[in-house]
C-alpha cells in the first residue's frame, strides 16, 4: 500500500537521493503512522473497556505515543529540509536525529508512566473477562504493527533514516507485547491468576527497551559517529581507481544529517608528476565523489617520492617496525630529510581506537625502534594521529 501511495503521490518517487523526494517519503510515512496508530488506539481502549484489562489499555496508549512520535518526526523531517542560512551553512540535517531524540523521550515518559501502573494493578488486581471483540481487535492490532515495521524498514532503508529504521524497531516490539498482552486474556478462560498486571508491565518494559535503543540510534550520530565501513569502502575505491593516486589517508566524514555528508581526505601523488595535470585529477575525483555518494569532497594532494628506492626502501623498513609494536598500525606522508651528523625519517602514523596504547607511549616506542636501526644514524620524527573512518 505504501509503494502504491508513494507511486501515486511522490513524483520522482525512486530518486531517493533527492531532498525532496527523500521528505515526501518521511511525510507519507509519518501520516500513515499517525493515522494507524491512532485507529489502533482507539481499538485497543474499546477492548480494554469491554475486557477491563490494564494491559490492553496500556497497549491503547502505546500506540497514542507511537502516534506522537509519527508527529515529532514528521516535523523533524520539515525542519531538516529547510535551506541553509548565514547562521546554519550546512542545513538543518541534524533536526531529524533531534526529532528522534523526542520521540525517544516521548516513548520512555510513557513507559514510567506504564510501568507505575502496572505494579498498581498488581497490588490491587481486578477480573478480567474474555471478550471475542476485544480479541479480534488485537489479532488485527498485530497484523498492522507487522504491516507498519516492513513498510517503515523497507522505506527507512531507501532513504537512510534511522529515526524510520527505529520507528519499525518499536513497531515489532509493539507486536510482541501485544501479542503478549491478547494471550493474557485468552488465559483468563483456563485460570484465574492474576496474569494482567504482570503482562502489563511486560509491555511497559518493552516501552522502555524500544526507548533506549531510539535514544542511542539518535544520540550516536549527533555525537559524531564513526562513518558507515561500506560507505568508507565506496570513498576508497572511487579514489584509488584513478592511476594517479598512490594512496590515501587522513579521510574524515561530516555528517550534517541525512543526505548531507562533507568528506576530506589526503590523496598521494607522485612529487615528479605534472602539478598542473595532477591537480586537475584532483578536482575530477572530487566531482565524481559528489555525483556518485551525494556528498561534498574536499581533497588534499600529497606528493611523495615515488620514485626513489632508497625513500621506499626506508618506508618498508620503517613499516614493518611500526607493525611490529601492533598490525593495525599504518604510517603515511614519509619523508627523508638527511643531515650532516643524521638523517631525519618524518612520518605519521594512524592510531586506531582498537589499539590500546597511548600516543606519547606509541611515539617513544617508534623513535626507540628507529634509533636501534643497524645501518645509518636515523631519528624519527613522528606525529600520531587518530583513525576517524
Amino acid at each position: 500500500m505504501i509503494a502504491i501511495l508513494g507511486r501515486l503521490f511522490i513524483k520522482n518517487h525512486a530518486d531517493t537521493a533527492d531532498a525532496s523526494v527523500r521528505r515526501a517519503w518521511g511525510t507519507l510515512c509519518g501520516v500513515m503512522g499517525v493515522v494507524l496508530n491512532v485507529l489502533l488506539c482507539l481499538g485497543k481502549l474499546l477492548a480494554g473497556a469491554l475486557s477491563g484489562s490494564i494491559a490492553i489499555t496500556a497497549d491503547a496508549f502505546n500506540n497514542l505515543s507511537d502516534a506522537l512520535s509519527s508527529v515529532v518526526t514528521l516535523l523533524g523531517f520539515r525542519l531538516a529540509g529547510k535551506k541553509p542560512d548565514p547562521d546554519h551553512p550546512f542545513g538543518h540535517g541534524r533536526m531529524e536525529y533531534v526529532s528522534g531524540l523526542v520521540v525517544a523521550g516521548l516513548i520512555l515518559m510513557m513507559g514510567v508512566e506504564l510501568l507505575r501502573t502496572s505494579f498498581d494493578k498488581i497490588l490491587h488486581p481486578e477480573a478480567v473477562a474474555f471478550s471475542p471483540i476485544a480479541a479480534a481487535i488485537l489479532i488485527i492490532a498485530v497484523l498492522v504493527k507487522v504491516y507498519m515495521a516492513f513498510y517503515n524498514r523497507a522505506v527507512g532503508k531507501k532513504i537512510r533514516s534511522t529515526a524510520m529504521v527505529a520507528t519499525a524497531r518499536d513497531s515489532l516490539c509493539d507486536t510482541i507485547s501485544t501479542i503478549a498482552v491478547l494471550l493474557s486474556m485468552v488465559a483468563t478462560l483456563f485460570t484465574d491468576l492474576p496474569l494482567d498486571g504482570y503482562v502489563g508491565l511486560l509491555v511497559a518494559l518493552f516501552i522502555l527497551y524500544a526507548a533506549v535503543q531510539a535514544a542511542r540510534e539518535t544520540i550516536s550520530p549527533l555525537l559524531g559517529q564513526a562513518p558507515d565501513e561500506e560507505f568508507v569502502h565506496q570513498i576508497e575505491e572511487l579514489v584509488l581507481s584513478h592511476e594517479g593516486v598512490l594512496g590515501i589517508h587522513d579521510l574524515v566524514v561530516h555528517d550534517y544529517g541525512p543526505g548531507r555528508r562533507i568528506i576530506s581526505l589526503h590523496a598521494e601523488v607522485s612529487a615528479a608528476g605534472n602539478v598542473m595535470e595532477l591537480h586537475d585529477m584532483i578536482d575530477n575525483i572530487e566531482t565524481e565523489l559528489g555525483e556518485a555518494l551525494h556528498c561534498e569532497a574536499v581533497i588534499h594532494m600529497d606528493p611523495v617520492a615515488a620514485d626513489n628506492e632508497e625513500v621506499l626502501r626506508l618506508r618498508m623498513a620503517v613499516t614493518a617496525l611500526v607493525q611490529a609494536i601492533d598490525p593495525q598500525l599504518t604510517i603515511h606522508d614519509f619523508r627523508v630529510v638527511p643531515g650532516p651528523t643524521h638523517t631525519n625519517l618524518i612520518f605519521d602514523v594512524v592510531l586506531p581506537f582498537a589499539v590500546d596504547m597511548e600516543p606519547e607511549v606509541l611515539r617513544h616506542r617508534i623513535a626507540t625502534a628507529v634509533r636501534a636501526m643497524s645501518e645509518g644514524n636515523y631519528f624519527a620524527v613522528v606525529k600520531v594521529e587518530r583513525k576517524y573512518a
